[in-house]
């Protein structure tokens, strides 16, 4: 992988190459300061305000050239709009189609400064994150809230391209308007339904929302699956890709993702009552759920590891580890064995092959392919966490075939264990194992981005504003003075996937480590729901099995829903930051009116808090780990220890602990345990919302 320093030189557009961010003098100075307050020769306060000026000088030349450009695009679109309403006038047909061309001629042009922009908002977040890196300071912090929240903010012209949408818009709505050669206007508008936008429109659409973190319901869900990629994917790179897809090798893997939540969540109504038949406690149920979670702490790592060289061994072993442990945890019963029973849900823990899932996707998935195979891979996941229970309800039987009985208890354990056989044969006749990356490919991929990217669009003209003869000659003789820099440590190091654990903690910054807690948080608070929900709806409202899994079915059944709210609306009208503090504070309020106070338990208040818990931690969920990929090194995108791996691993150390948590507050009486578990979840919850606050300005 390239350092970015050396891709923004090759990528960048050569005509405008003065204006874009100096990131190799930005990153010369973070390196001198270093080495002046090593040696006393600085103070910290001083380096803070030289390196704000020169980001503010940096930012001033960027948003003055974006201006002009926009103004010029503006000018043109005024010319054009005058040629198109004469031809309203007097209709010919090769008129219209060079007025077509012309419009999407501006089209282009705003691609190239769409692209301009995102390049130097790129570079901007890389800067901030390596000066926060090297001087252990919340420059982020103070700096985005000085700029951003002024009135006068030019951070903003960067981050959130103002007035490009104008242009946009006036693009859009004449190109839709001129489709029609017959003069039948269709205007996008009056009936947005019926116009089909010009592909360079849907490109520039592409552009805007990728740079303004605008998204839709299939963004939005894509962002649960927390599938980490590059910062500036390289187009040539891609084609590789292509060739490692294949589609049924893929509907595998998410038919792989969808049994195993399945598995999780099927055994959870009965849970109790199986812990029950075998002498335990019914908050033993507890341990039987969370035993699976501990196993996944480990697996996680291995089967990371185990995909950068196959992904159908894996998912072989995965497939067969989960058959035996199925297997294992139904012949419990006749065995009258909690310890057999313990052991068979451990060795499904240790069949969780969510991290080749989700290697596959990010490593074998075309980038065009890569955000519908994230969604399919979390609404695999809400499908199962959904059917698990459902399917839990058709289990309400008793028989036996020979000396194996079948009832709620192992039923589920039967039907898993069939399940995963079925898939294992499929797996094994169908899959087909993509070709590994090697380092001669990837050479040469980086190394022709830049040409890629500047054939796809027009050369245009430019004028100068800033920049003087002297101070492009002085630019150069900077690039010249630096052309070595690439070559120190950062670029030899940081572009490497991590190796190790402790590394990987290394690269976490403040902002990182928040939003991991935040993840912490959530699963904990939803663990704590679900897995404890079989005792608490026993003894307060004398609930069957049945009951409880059209419950948990019903939760489950909300996360599509939601997802199409807060993608397709809540996401465009809000800042990522706000809704996830937003989120923060309704599972908060959700966990508060759980407790049981004074007044007797109703099943409303029971229904309701649970809802309110539930739902906005599945929001929370998705936009904290939309941020966690923004603020996690590039480092973290490839290797063993990835931040999927990362994610996952606190996702599953909080339901181990929230499990144990339930099992433990159980010797307190079952009176007790509502109340006692939820203790640990609102002094969690509100530690996050205050760990957020802190480093709110560095969600940007």
């Amino acid at each position: 992988m390239v350092a970015f320093g050396k891709k923004l030189k090759e990528t960048q557009i050569q005509e405008w190459q003065g204006y874009y961010i100096n990131y190799k003098l930005l990153k010369k100075k973070v390196n001198r300061y270093t080495q002046q307050i090593q040696v006393g020769a600085e103070n910290r306060l001083n380096v803070l305000k030289d390196f704000a000026r020169m980001l503010d000088d940096q930012i001033e030349k960027i948003v003055l050239f974006l201006l002009e450009q926009q103004g010029a695009l503006a000018s043109r679109l005024s010319d054009l709009g005058e040629h198109h309403d004469a031809l309203s006038q007097h209709q010919d047909g090769s008129r219209i189609s060079e007025l077509q061309e012309a419009y999407r001629a501006v089209g282009h042009d705003l691609l190239r400064l769409l692209f301009f922009v995102e390049m130097n908002a790129t570079g901007l977040r890389k800067i901030l994150k390596k000066f926060d890196k090297r001087f252990g300071y919340r420059f982020t912090d103070y700096y985005v809230k000085t700029r951003a929240n002024h009135p006068y903010s030019q951070l903003r012209q960067v981050f959130k391209h103002v007035g490009i949408g104008a242009v946009v818009g006036a693009i859009s709505r004449n190109l839709a308007e001129l489709q029609d050669h017959q003069g039948s206007y269709i205007s996008i508008y009056d009936q947005p339904a019926l116009s089909h936008p010009d592909p360079v429109v849907d490109s520039i659409k592409a552009a805007v929302n990728r740079l303004s973190h605008s998204t839709n319901f299939l963004e939005f869900l894509g962002k649960h699956a927390f599938i980490m990629q590059e910062e500036l994917p390289s187009p040539s790179g891609d084609q590789d890709v292509e060739q490692r897809y294949h589609f049924t090798s893929l509907l595998l893997n998410l038919v792989n993702t969808f049994l195993y939540m399945v598995n999780t969540y099927v055994i959870v109504p009965s849970a109790d009552n199986y812990s029950l038949s075998l002498g335990a406690a019914a908050t033993v149920c507890g341990v039987i759920i969370g035993s699976m979670a501990v196993a996944q702490v480990f697996s996680s790592v291995y089967f990371s590891a185990w995909s950068n060289r196959s992904y159908l061994k894996p998912l072989v072993f995965s497939s067969i580890v989960l058959l035996v442990g199925n297997t294992l945890y139904a012949m419990a019963y006749d065995l009258n064995s909690i310890a057999v029973l313990l052991i068979g849900r451990l060795f499904c823990g240790l069949g969780s092959a969510r991290a080749v899932n989700r290697r596959y996707i990010s490593d074998c998935v075309p980038l065009k392919l890569r955000m519908q195979a994230s969604a399919g891979f979390v609404s695999a996941s809400a499908l199962g966490m959904a059917c698990g229970p459902a399917l839990a309800c058709l289990f309400q039987t008793n028989f036996k075939i020979y000396k194996l009985t079948f009832n709620e208890d192992t039923l589920p354990g039967w039907v898993m264990a069939l399940l995963w056989l079925v898939y294992l044969l499929w797996l094994w006749i169908s899959f087909r194992e993509p070709l590994l990356e090697t380092k001669e490919n990837l050479v040469p991929q980086e190394a022709n981005a830049g040409l890629l990217i500047n054939c796809t669009v027009d050369n245009g003209s430019t004028r100068p504003l800033l920049l003087n003869s002297e101070a492009k000659q002085k630019d150069e003789n900077d690039d010249q003075e630096l052309d070595n820099d690439d070559h120190d440590e950062d670029s030899k190091i940081t572009h490497r996937p991590v190796t190790s654990i402790m590394s990987a903690y290394r690269l976490l910054t403040p902002s990182v480590k928040v939003q991991l807690f935040v993840y912490f948080m959530l699963k904990y608070a939803m663990e704590i729901l679900l897995a404890e929900s079989s005792v608490i709806t026993e003894y307060y409202f004398i609930w069957s099995t049945s009951r409880v899994a059209i419950f948990l079915a019903c939760l489950g059944l909300t996360v599509l829903p939601v997802n199409i709210i807060v993608g397709n609306y809540i996401s465009n009208i809000f800042e990522e930051r706000q809704v996830l503090l937003a989120s923060e504070i309704m599972v908060c309020i959700g966990i508060l009116l759980s407790f049981h106070i004074l007044v007797p338990y109703s099943v409303p208040q029971y229904v309701g808090s649970a809802l309110i818990t539930f739902v906005a931690a599945e929001v929370l969920e998705g936009v904290n780990l939309s941020l966690l990929s923004r603020v996690m090194s590039s480092r973290l995108s490839r290797g063993t220890y990835n931040g999927g791996l990362l994610s996952t691993e606190a996702g599953t150390l909080a339901r181990v602990i929230a499990d144990g948590t339930i099992t433990l507050s159980g010797y307190l009486g079952e009176s007790r345990l509502l109340n006692v578990t939820l203790l640990p979840s609102l002094f969690i919850c509100i530690s996050s919302i205050v760990a957020t606050c802190i480093t709110y300005n560095s969600l940007y």
